[in-house]
């Protein structure tokens, strides 16, 4: 995987372990599972396949086939593992609001059951996928962990409850959990017929094939977009983090990037590009994103690695290659 050569040099996971990647057929959990294998610990994945691809599973990860939100599926999945990546979700606002109640069994039930199951196991610790759609449309910016939160869609208030619970999981319990917000995740894999694909994927496509992306509304609003490697680094500096438990941390870019900007910089890659067609902005899209990463810095010693240009040149690249 292209630049996760760079990470190993920084981060360092401690004793060899046997580690969980739930949603491990899937964007982040694939790449997780990879960088993991690659520095000897054993990996689990668990997927129920519904939008991951089995061919996503590296080679050397034990895959179990299964629902989360099914607690034998849990059981199965956690037992002898000393460490969870719990990063299983249906992570579409869209489809969240259309249908929301397989959305809510993916992203409370299934991670209440991990946390049980964590819990009865003795794991060590859990790092939760968290998101930055907990924010809502709040015009403060940067978005700083203590804000109060607005979720705008059933996902969003998903993701809050799943925080929720992991941090009364850590003080009722004595489960250590990491709640990751991440920020618009992007890079290879991240394939843009998927109904949870982002925009950068998208935009990607349209400009390979030629063709006019669609943007919903003026273009003007602005993402905090993440590259792949940055958010696996976060993650494993989660695992070993001594002051990491119990808490809710932003991971990005710390940058604001219109949607606009973005078409402009696959220009600067790609060469002209069509003019984007212009639609009605959908319901629980968020105008503004930026995050306030100073306590990633401090609690993980992150540092964004790869910028958004070079991060964007890499999954053009892939894509190309995929074409």
């Amino acid at each position: 995987m292209a630049g996760i050569c760079w990470i190993c040099s920084i981060t360092r996971v401690g004793d060899v372990a046997r580690i969980l990647v739930t949603g491990g057929a899937g964007f982040i959990g694939s790449h997780l599972a990879r960088e993991l294998l690659s520095r000897g610990h054993t990996v689990r994945v668990v997927d129920d396949l519904s939008t991951g691809l089995r061919a996503n599973v590296p080679t050397g990860a034990e895959l179990i086939e299964g629902d989360l939100a099914e607690s034998e599926t849990a059981v199965s999945a956690v037992r002898n593992c000393e460490i969870v990546l719990h990063q299983a979700a249906v992570a579409s606002v869209p489809l969240s609001i259309s249908e929301p109640r397989p959305s809510h069994a993916a992203n409370i039930d299934a991670t209440f059951n991990v946390l049980m199951t964590a819990r009865d196991a003795g794991v060590r610790r859990v790092v939760f996928a968290a998101s930055s759609a907990v924010y809502g449309d709040s015009p403060e910016l940067p978005k700083v962990e203590s804000m109060p939160t607005d979720p705008l869609s059933p996902y969003a208030l998903q993701k809050q409850v799943g925080e929720s619970y992991c941090q009364l999981f850590s003080r009722l319990y004595g489960v250590e959990t990491v709640a990751l917000r991440y920020f618009n995740v992007f890079g290879p894999r991240q394939h843009p017929s998927s109904p949870y694909s982002g925009v950068l994927s998208l935009f990607i496509e349209s400009a390979l094939s030629g063709s006019a992306p669609t943007v919903y509304g003026d273009g003007e609003q602005t993402r905090d977009f993440t590259y792949i490697d940055n958010v696996v680094d976060a993650v494993l500096r989660a695992i070993d983090a001594p002051d990491a438990p119990g808490e809710v941390i932003n991971v990005a870019d710390g940058a604001r990037i219109s949607l606009n900007q973005a078409w402009a910089t696959l220009e600067t890659i790609l060469g002209p590009l069509p003019t984007p067609h212009h639609a009605t902005s959908r319901a629980g899209d968020i105008r503004h994103s930026q995050a306030d990463i100073s306590k990633a810095q401090r609690l993980l010693g992150y540092r964004p690695i790869v910028s958004f240009e070079e991060g964007l040149r890499r999954t053009v690249d892939w894509a190309r290659g995929r074409s």
